[in-house]
């Protein structure tokens, strides 16, 4: 049988090229490794561009849930202030219920609104009261309005917002407060304002939230900061619904493996133990001369 190494491809080659080869190998894969670590870096492109730093969270944990108190809030916030602008056509009432609202308050929210239904039985289309499956309503009915009220801009629908960006709730916190005055040098158009956390620095939207801007049904004060986070806590929530159930099923799987895992740990050392330290002698008969 010949060797393995007979069918390598190094096999003619001299000790000072098997290193040169070696060399550049490392080299390429250090190369590698070097320009996939500033891809995915925090530096960005431009000298007046922020990355958000991170936040502690009350469900960034592995066994931390959400806020539900914070989302209720940040919901007050999107209705007040960001739905006059953005959508999130992907989030209906009825996923407030149990999250944030009771039934009866998720439909008298649902009911504020008027949705266009039909036809009915005259081929006509009507309005009619919200219900629960109805999804949170569009400020605009398409893109080229949305555009012409916004100096064309075109509001991003905030559903899955914190999926979208990185950074996520992070982000979206940064964004949010982190309005200030152009430095000096820097120009910015009529119709746009300075925020380092957007790309490029110049952003169409104005600011947004201050201070007791809104007042909380719950009492909690409504500074810009609170503002901001609440809000980011429910859209955080619009993005991941399942964040919560998701971590309980880890929880519970995890208890489960760790049970099974111990249960075939010792049906492995009870099966197996007789079969490793059996011992086989060979007796050969004896044959009569």
């Amino acid at each position: 049988m010949q060797s393995v190494s007979n069918y390598s491809t190094t096999r003619g080659w001299s000790k000072s090229k098997k290193a040169c080869m070696t060399t550049l190998g490392v080299l390429a894969g250090g190369a590698g490794a070097l320009l996939y670590a500033l891809e995915s870096s925090y530096v960005q492109a431009g000298d007046l561009e922020l990355h958000p730093p991170h936040l502690k969270w009350s469900h960034s944990g592995l066994l931390d849930s959400f806020d539900h108190a914070s989302i209720r809030r940040g919901y007050e916030v999107y209705k007040n202030v960001c739905a006059a602008c953005h959508s999130a056509r992907f989030i209906c009432y009825r996923n407030l219920v149990g999250v944030s609202h009771t039934e009866a308050e998720a439909k008298r929210e649902a009911e504020e609104i008027m949705v266009e239904d039909g036809p009915n039985e005259k081929g006509e289309m009507f309005k009619r009261p919200g219900k629960l499956s109805d999804t949170f309503p569009s400020p605009y009915p398409n893109e080229e309005a949305a555009r012409a009220a916004n100096n064309g801009a075109y509001p991003p629908d905030l559903s899955y917002i914190t999926m979208a960006r990185h950074g996520a709730e992070d982000y979206v916190f940064h964004l949010l407060t982190g309005y200030m005055d152009p430095p000096a040098g820097v120009q910015i158009r009529e119709g746009l304002y300075f925020n380092p956390y957007f790309l490029g620095g110049a952003i169409g939207m104005a600011q947004a939230l201050y201070n007791e801007i809104i007042e909380y049904e719950d009492g909690t004060p409504a500074t810009q900061s609170q503002l901001a986070k609440d809000v980011s806590t429910f859209l955080k929530w619009c993005g991941e619904p399942e964040h919560d159930t998701r971590k309980r099923m880890a929880i519970k799987a995890v208890g489960l493996m760790t049970i099974l895992t111990a249960a075939l740990f010792y049906l492995k050392r009870y099966k197996f133990s007789s079969l490793k330290t059996r011992k086989i002698s060979y007796k050969p008969s004896s044959k009569d001369n």
